[in-house]
């Protein structure tokens, strides 16, 4: 099964909120009803791939991290997806978006420090690229960010 990171944040958003168990079980239970490998620690890689792509955010100051949809992702609901809901025994949740902003904004700001300190140009560029959607998002201000990445060029 064959999923892309706007997938995953479709399943995610179908809760308003995942743990990373929950994903993958939920990505599982999708396979299993295509007739698929049901093994949930197929889709580790692809959670991690959503993740490392803003698709994804996670949110840690739960007690346990969340993944909620992330400011590069446009959802889209594998077919089954409503389903879950009745299936797997997960409430939905309700995430504040100014919280989940906060998290990618600060993801933003620490993988910035780390390009510019290993002189990453590609990675910059692409951080750069990534404040607009964070800050059309999020309605943050990450023009000091993207400055001090710009001159680091």
């Amino acid at each position: 099964m064959e999923l892309s990171g706007d997938d995953l944040a479709g399943v995610v958003d179908t809760f308003g909120a995942l743990t990373r168990d929950e994903l993958a079980r939920a990505l599982a239970e999708l396979a299993f009803k295509r007739g698929e490998s049901a093994d949930p620690d197929r889709f580790e890689s692809v959670i991690d791939d959503a993740i490392d792509a803003y698709e994804l955010i996670q949110l840690t100051d739960f007690e346990e991290p969340l993944l909620a949809v992330g400011p590069t992702a446009f959802p889209t609901r594998p077919e089954g997806t409503t389903d879950l809901r009745h299936i797997l025994d997960t409430e939905p949740r309700d995430i504040d978006r100014e919280r989940a902003g906060e998290a990618a904004t600060n993801r933003l700001r620490e993988e910035a420090a780390l390009a510019i300190q290993a002189g990453e140009t590609d990675r910059i560029e692409a951080l750069i690229d990534l404040s607009y959607d964070i800050e059309t998002w999020a309605s943050a201000d990450l023009s000091g960010v993207r400055s001090h990445l710009d001159g680091s060029r």
